[in-house]
């Protein structure tokens, strides 16, 4: 991770970030899911889950690991 004058940055600008976002989406494609059918599936709004596909909005390790078992992926998958 980059640092910028010595302060870590907000991880939602970060090209890690940005990396993990575009795996989520590129995982929903493969699962033949579209948003409105996993966010029901997560019991959540199709508006949060293309916040977050659009990078708009943080996710933990938790939230991940939600999205990875729907998506049939490791964590691995999403964070290499």
């Amino acid at each position: 991770m980059e640092y910028y004058n010595g302060v870590m940055p907000r991880a939602i600008y970060t090209k890690d970030h940005n990396a993990i976002v575009e795996r989520l989406k590129k995982a929903r494609f493969e699962a033949g899911l579209g948003q409105v059918e996993v966010a029901k599936k997560l019991g959540k709004t199709q508006s949060y889950l293309s916040k977050i596909e659009s990078g708009q909005r943080r996710f933990d390790v938790l939230q991940l690991k939600e999205f990875a078992k729907l998506y049939k992926k490791s964590l691995d998958y999403f964070v290499k």
